[in-house]
């Protein structure tokens, strides 16, 4: 058993997280995020179990491992204490408070209840994690898919013969024309991180939008993959999705961004455009990137050499 877990506070505490923030506005993106590997003190993890449901405490509890254990306890504790910063309908909410519930394909959604009864939460949010950070995006009143990957992700089977499995052809043909293995390893890795955010957006999972069904292609002619390069010289360029049944056919409702985060990961981010806004037209995701140790501090990064852009509109604040 994991030791916090013998000797819970019984006492009550204050977990309004203050002071409340605005919520996202139209294409923009609040992604806070954890590392595991900082969070020592057992008082304080004794502290986030208590903000959970019993069916997360035990879904915590029944993880094999102390850092299985911590690391389900930290991305529960994420998005309740992410959430409760903001005010949904002019409430301050307690995290404890918060419910969810799945859509048909098991993606989880806030659960909201207005004055009227319960209702749509204009609140989306995704979460994401490795075993060293561990990332909730949120949005309002658009769907959000985040996927973050470790830049040094090892591939146990050959890369060309996994990426014939699930990418799609256009995506095996960019990764067999790249002769250095470093290199076609790390692109790989970035189209797993967009392909998954993708598909995490639409809600669906795996098995409902299998990867091979669609690509993840680079707007304007840029043929040569996500490099850094090129992005100095001329910006980053517009990541769009298109199918691979009907390559014409390009699905323009959803905006990408990857990016570097804290030089470790790579980082996803798939949103819905703006309905108000022209199909047609591309507008940047307004990204804020917070590390946090909730109810301890927070660190506002994005603007730093801790966020560095890839691919996407993306423009930080």
């Amino acid at each position: 058993m994991f030791p916090f877990i013998q000797k819970m506070l019984s006492f009550q505490r204050s977990f309004s997280v203050s002071p409340s923030l605005q919520l996202p506005s139209p294409m923009e993106t609040h992604l806070w995020f954890v590392v595991p590997d900082e969070f020592k003190s057992v008082s304080l993890l004794n502290q986030y179990m208590e903000l959970l449901s019993p069916c997360e405490k035990e879904n915590v509890l029944s993880m094999r491992g102390e850092q299985l254990q911590k690391q389900a306890l930290l991305a529960r504790t994420l998005v309740r204490t992410t959430i409760a910063r903001y005010q949904i309908n002019n409430r301050v909410v307690d995290p404890r408070s918060l419910k969810f519930k799945r859509n048909v394909h098991g993606k989880p959604e806030l659960e909201w209840e207005s004055d009227g009864g319960q209702c749509p939460s204009p609140l989306h949010f995704n979460i994401s994690h490795t075993s060293s950070l561990i990332a909730c995006g949120v949005t309002v009143n658009s769907s959000i898919g985040i996927d973050i990957e470790e830049k040094q992700r090892k591939i146990k089977n050959n890369i060309l013969a996994f990426a014939r499995r699930y990418f799609s052809l256009h995506e095996v043909e960019h990764l067999s024309a790249i002769s250095d293995s470093e290199v076609q390893r790390q692109e790989f890795v970035k189209l797993w991180t967009l392909k998954e955010a993708y598909v995490k957006a639409l809600g669906r999972g795996f098995s409902a939008a299998p990867f091979k069904t669609f690509t993840i292609c680079i707007k304007n002619g840029f043929r040569r993959g996500f490099d850094h390069a090129d992005v100095l010289e001329s910006g980053a360029p517009e990541v769009v999705v298109e199918s691979s049944d009907r390559p014409e056919r390009l699905t323009n409702n959803w905006q990408f961004g990857l990016f570097e985060l804290v030089s470790s990961h790579y980082a996803a981010v798939c949103m819905e455009k703006d309905k108000t806004s022209d199909a047609g037209m591309s507008v940047p995701i307004r990204l804020n990137v917070r590390k946090t140790i909730p109810f301890v501090e927070d660190e506002c990064i994005s603007g730093t050499d801790a966020v560095v852009p890839i691919a996407g509109l993306i423009e930080q604040f």
